[in-house]
């Protein structure tokens, strides 16, 4: 059986408390975490293999945030 390999942007969020969480925004509901970014990372992708296995095999398709999404730093004034 030929594999696939596809690409996914993943968001890491760096926790109060210690460690990191992560999800894929193009995989709603795919979410992880992990004490260190090392862990955070192969549990994020263990987590998007899990979730597409029980994908239909049709839709699946590559990410597409990484061509269309970025981070800005915006400073706001409160009251």
């Amino acid at each position: 059986m030929k594999k696939k390999i596809l690409h996914y942007d993943a968001v890491f969020e760096k926790e109060s408390d210690g460690g990191y969480s992560v999800w894929v925004p193009d995989l709603p509901g795919c979410a992880s975490q992990g004490d260190t970014l090392e862990e955070a990372i192969g549990n994020i992708k263990e987590a998007a293999e899990l979730y597409l296995e029980d994908a239909d095999e049709e839709k699946i398709e590559e990410g597409k945030t990484h061509k269309d999404r970025f981070i800005v730093p915006v400073r706001v004034t409160t009251q």
